[in-house]
């Protein structure tokens, strides 16, 4: 048994299910019902590690039976049944059973505070919130870690209590709190310091180097890193080192002119270390892991051939390992290097084994990458067909996933932005490299595009939250408006346009992805500025020729008066208000909203007969935010137009607003506050007069209507919020706060305007919004026009920046 539990925390499962299966053959020969259980949850666990799903279940499953007391068997100790229900929850959580995971983690939770074992408890409360977030039950989560936390406070320091702190961290990380992860960490460091436990304070170290680096701090990751390295275990020492290294040629080539921190090893010093490290380890499935991030380094620096050498010999450890898992990674891995290379033949052949053995495995977190990869091969040779039905595969896999992608694989180099949001572009690259697309082919196009958007936010939220909340714009009533999807891909800038009733059209410009971008980085900037210049107009002209001049004959043909942009990237940063066709502005000719995705929550017509909303803000100067000496006007013109009940100041906190959220189901909320819209949902925040809220908290807290209610926010206002400075998706941020929220939509601003412009643009849009029959863009668009008209705020930083998430009726 304890040989078996040594070789399964090194990683070597095979040999640990190897030692376990002759303890069992031994407790079943003297009928050691209670040991039988214990051993086969062990066994469940390595299975469950090496993908054998069927031999996981039927061991879990035999376990439960013999420790279910009869007459003629003992009752079990409360530990052996928490250590059972801790596996099965383990395995019903691999499987996507979320709901029942969460049920059974409670149930062991339970046994194992009857036991008394707080260190068990612990981990089975952090598992628990882990569900709890997959769940998009953020509040709950919310306190589940609190409770942890609690728990481990009371605890006198100790090794078990910087490790409970040093695992409640890495969760806080994993469900994106990085600001109270980097609190539990640090507690957790001083502890181990305290003691004089160097090991695990390398440990915590290398967490908080992995915090830094999520947080886009390349030099304090370094320096954690670095820290980590010098009194670790060879395990940890090596992968400070790894992250290190891939962390040093990720900084090269994201921002070469940046220079590293002086004390930094060069990569190559690093390099010749971290061989000499592998070489010297043990075969596990930790290592092999050590060699596939190993390898993308030495691709990066160009050894492509040392790094199959490497791959080669790691796949025949794996075999030999019986890790079927770490082999398909390997594989494909090994693939991609002859992808690199262009041997053609050979990349194929690797990236088809591994295809077959991670889809054996029903791991469908590896199988999207060889889809994705073999549809790459295919296209690199001109197989479009071969290429689009890999692609196809790969965007229906990820589809299927509903766990966080950036969750994955914490051994491995993995990123969003590198690992899955490629996939959709691309595939949808190469349904449109094509002169004359078909219906169905532009429909799977827009079907792509719409699920990357959905993908980014399910990503920016940390869960799958978003299944189920999608309403197709073609599904609606004839709504009166066009729905533009404009797409940014390397070479050109492609736009599909579904009009009412009409099939869909593509059109696209040759103009490259950089330069779009700097020019709607350029646009961006000038527009912030205060004082007008000729070329914010010639920038705005350019961003017009591109996205409407191409379909301006076909939207004159009809009787149309809103416009919705289902944006992609950068395009989000900029407000589609500001674009001019040398004449006029757009918000002149039409009204304009923006759809997330898909993402609008049964849209239906405002009912102007009951509008009332709950109003919050803060004038004064809070947690280290300047004074918003503008609001009381603000809310003073909402009053004059809408009754409202008002939070103001010290009566605008996180409890008072839930309480009124669940007393009135009044249909708008404006919330009057500073604000930060950020591509990180850690830093994505409302300001209440007690604390920042943060997105999935304020989500959470506005959705809290009871069920005899089920009434949605129609409309939720965000003002004096902004998006964060120098972050080029900071507006997701904005999107997954609306999404979050629940609200049919949402009505912010990109920058944030803390002067009496604000509360102008207010008063007018409330005014408007009380009249019969006026829909929710119709208001945003004479609230706009009513400043453009006013000499004082004609420049569109005035008043372009207001921009309407979702339901636009």
């Amino acid at each position: 048994m304890q040989q078996g539990r040594s070789l399964y925390q090194t990683g070597q499962f095979t040999q640990a299910i190897g030692r376990w299966q002759q303890a069992l053959n031994h407790y079943q020969a003297t009928k050691d019902d209670l040991n039988q259980a214990l051993v086969l949850s062990y066994l469940s666990l390595a299975h469950q590690q090496l993908g054998n799903w069927s031999a996981a279940t039927t061991a879990i499953t035999t376990s439960l039976t013999l420790i279910h007391p009869t007459p003629h068997t003992p009752h079990p100790t409360p530990l052996i049944l928490a250590q059972a229900l801790n596996t099965q929850a383990s395995l019903q959580f691999a499987q996507g059973q979320i709901e029942a995971a969460l049920a059974t983690w409670k149930r062991a939770t339970d046994r194992y505070t009857q036991a008394g074992d707080t260190q068990r408890t612990i981990g089975s409360l952090i598992n628990q919130a882990q569900a709890q977030q997959a769940l998009g039950l953020f509040l709950q989560a919310r306190k589940t870690l609190s409770q942890v936390e609690q728990r481990l406070q009371r605890q006198p320091d100790s090794q078990l209590k910087a490790l409970g702190l040093r695992s409640l961290g890495n969760t806080l990380l994993l469900v994106g709190n990085g600001n109270d992860a980097e609190r539990v960490l640090a507690q957790s460091l001083k502890i181990t310091i305290a003691l004089k436990l160097p090991q695990e304070a390398s440990s915590v170290l290398l967490s908080l180097g992995n915090l830094a680096r999520s947080q886009n701090n390349p030099t304090t990751a370094l320096e954690r890193y670095q820290q980590a390295a010098i009194q670790a275990d060879p395990t940890t020492q090596l992968q400070a080192h790894l992250n290190q290294l891939s962390l040093l040629l990720d900084q090269q080539a994201r921002s070469p002119a940046q220079p590293l921190p002086a004390q930094s090893l060069p990569a190559q010093s690093l390099l010749a270390i971290v061989q000499s490290q592998l070489d010297q380890q043990p075969v596990s499935r930790t290592t092999l892991y050590a060699e596939i991030n190993f390898a993308q380094s030495l691709v990066t620096l160009g050894n492509r051939e040392q790094a199959a050498r490497r791959l080669a010999l790691a796949r025949q450890q794996a075999h030999e390992l019986g890790d079927r898992r770490a082999e398909a990674y390997i594989i494909g891995y090994l693939g991609k290097v002859y992808e690199q290379t262009q041997q053609w033949t050979a990349a194929q052949q690797l990236t088809e084994q591994a295809l077959l053995l991670a889809q054996s495995l029903n791991a469908a977190d590896i199988t999207y990458q060889w889809q994705w990869q073999l549809g790459r091969i295919h296209r690199a040779q001109g197989q479009r067909p071969a290429a689009i039905a890999a692609y196809a595969a790969a965007f229906q896999t990820l589809q299927s996933l509903r766990t966080d992608l950036v969750a994955t694989s914490p051994d491995l180099q993995f990123s969003f932005r590198d690992s899955v949001e490629p996939v959709y572009r691309e595939y949808v690259d190469a349904l449109l490299q094509t002169p004359n697309p078909d219906q169905t082919t532009l429909k799977q196009a827009r079907q792509v595009i719409e699920s990357l958007q959905v993908a980014e936010l399910n990503n920016f939220l940390r869960t799958a939250c978003l299944d189920g909340q999608i309403v197709a714009i073609d599904s609606l009533p004839q709504t009166n408006a066009a729905v533009l999807y404009p797409i940014i891909l390397k070479d050109r800038l492609e736009l599909i346009l579904s009009l009412p009733g009409q099939p869909l059209r593509r059109y696209n410009t040759a103009v490259s992805q950089q330069v779009v971008e700097v020019t709607l980085d350029q646009l961006r900037q000038i527009l912030e500025q205060p004082i007008t210049t000729p070329e914010s107009k010639q920038l705005g002209q350019q961003i017009y020729t591109w996205l409407i001049q191409p379909i301006a004959a076909d939207l004159s043909t009809q009787s149309l008066k809103t416009l919705v942009f289902v944006l992609d990237g950068s395009l989000r940063n900029v407000p589609m208000a500001a674009l001019y066709d040398g004449k006029n502005y757009l918000i002149q000719r039409y009204r304009i909203a923006l759809a997330p995705g898909l993402q609008l929550i049964n849209p239906q017509p405002l009912q102007q007969k009951a509008l009332r909303t709950i109003a919050a803000g803060l004038t004064e100067a809070r947690h280290g935010f300047t004074a918003l000496v503008n609001v009381n006007a603000e809310i003073q013109e909402i009053q004059s137009s809408i009754t409202s009940r008002v939070l103001l100041n010290q009566a605008f906190t996180s409890a008072a607003l839930q309480a009124q959220i669940q007393a009135l189901p009044y249909p708008v909320v404006h919330l009057a506050t500073h604000g930060q819209f950020s591509s990180n949902a850690d830093e994505t925040f409302i300001l209440a007069w007690d604390k920042p809220i943060p997105v999935n908290e304020l989500g959470a807290l506005l959705r809290d209507r009871s069920d005899a209610q089920n009434r949605a926010i129609e409309l939720l206002v965000l003002s004096a919020c902004e998006t964060a400075a120098g972050d080029k998706r900071a507006a997701l941020g904005l999107a997954g706060l609306a999404i979050r929220a629940g609200a049919r939509s949402t009505l912010a601003s990109l920058w944030s305007l803390d002067d009496e412009s604000g509360a102008k643009f207010m008063g007018e849009f409330y005014r408007e919004l009380a009249k019969a029959n006026v829909s929710r863009a119709e208001a945003l668009q004479q609230a706009q026009l009513a400043l453009l008209q006013d000499p004082d705020f004609r420049h569109p930083r005035y008043w372009a920046p207001y921009v309407l998430v979702g339901n636009w009726l």
